[in-house]
């Protein structure tokens, strides 16, 4: 039987698209790849020549394909961009201890400077030091929240101007799902935007918005890149596995289902009464937060506590937990100093 022609140079191709059905050769592949992530950068103006971008980087297959890319377009198109590597050690023994080496390769192949921060040196706490007091039910809000904080504070340290993350289409249409099953309606436009944050702040950008997890995995496998595909030892016991396995489901009747959510919470018109949150700064720490006080100060006040739940759930049963009344902030008394950078 005749091998399928590539559907733009008809090359014998060697695998069929995910996202769009066509069948490629490995060359066309990587330019059609490449090239789509070069127009969300260039449509959405993402970056200004001679800014310092922070990549944030876990060894994994979605940021080190992006640092790859990255380093890439930057050269091609002469983006004119300072790239570097900031990378969160959680604290995780037997994963991100063997996913930061990875890490470290990454560093000496793609020629980037490397910050690693790590919950320790930020907290005082590892992950696995807070799963021991909270549990595995919630130790994924947790991880999220302070990892998304100790990103923000590496990249003010290495003096970034922007961070990217390998946030891609997959991850997304999963947040929209979560979004929608917690009845969050007020974030569910803006966890599918390109670029969050405003003047004053560290932008964050998701150059692999309208990229396939999928097609992420057969450009590192074609491209031979090193990175760790180890699962974390705690994510089996995260809320997100459940939206993910939804997807997967639709996914197989209707194929285009991870473009249409993206695309439903793009188009999402939010009613006036809906509270939407509003960035600011965190009256603790200094970093972004949509309240005064932000989540991470908020959980770690609750491990410092004891009270290891203060911070999960809805805002006024956390309240009630700290014994504090509506007009109350949380204490600054009992909770560990997190040094200025």
């Amino acid at each position: 039987m005749p091998r399928r022609k590539c559907g733009l140079c008809e090359k014998s191709a060697i695998l069929k698209r995910p996202k769009t059905g066509d069948t490629l050769c490995k060359e066309c592949f990587f330019w059609s790849f490449e090239e789509e992530i070069h127009h969300t950068i260039v449509s959405a103006e993402l970056f200004t020549r001679g800014e310092t971008i922070a990549i944030g980087a876990s060894g994994g297959k979605d940021s080190t394909v992006l640092a790859y890319v990255m380093k890439l377009l930057n050269e091609r198109y002469d983006y004119g961009l300072n790239l570097l590597l900031v990378s969160i050690d959680e604290g995780i023994t037997g994963y991100r201890d063997d996913s930061l080496e990875t890490v470290k390769r990454n560093e000496q192949q793609y020629d980037m400077p490397l910050k690693i921060v790590s919950y320790r040196e930020l907290y005082g706490w590892t992950m696995d030091s807070i799963v021991e007091a909270v549990g595995r039910k919630n130790n994924c809000t947790f991880c999220g929240v302070f990892r998304r904080n100790a990103l923000d504070r590496g990249a003010v340290l290495v003096k970034a101007d922007k961070i990217v993350t390998g946030h891609n289409a997959d991850d997304i249409a999963e947040t929209v799902i979560m979004n929608i099953l917690r009845g969050d309606i007020a974030r569910l436009r803006r966890c599918t935007s390109v670029s969050t944050g405003s003047e004053g702040m560290l932008p964050r950008s998701k150059p692999f918005k309208y990229t396939y997890e999928k097609e992420i995995v057969m450009y590192a496998y074609f491209k031979k890149l090193d990175y760790f595909s180890t699962e974390c030892v705690y994510s089996p016991y995260a809320y997100r596995g459940y939206a993910r396995a939804l997807i997967k489901d639709l996914e197989s009747i209707r194929p285009s289902t991870i473009i249409d959510i993206i695309h439903s919470g793009e188009s999402l018109t939010v009613k006036k009464d809906v509270k939407m949150p509003v960035q600011g700064r965190c009256t603790r720490c200094g970093y972004i937060s949509s309240q005064s006080v932000c989540k991470a100060c908020v959980l770690l006040e609750g491990l410092n506590k004891g009270l290891p739940k203060l911070g999960i759930g809805k805002t006024h049963k956390v309240r009630r937990l700290a014994g504090l009344s509506e007009n109350d902030s949380l204490s600054d008394s009992s909770t560990k100093q997190i040094p200025e950078f």
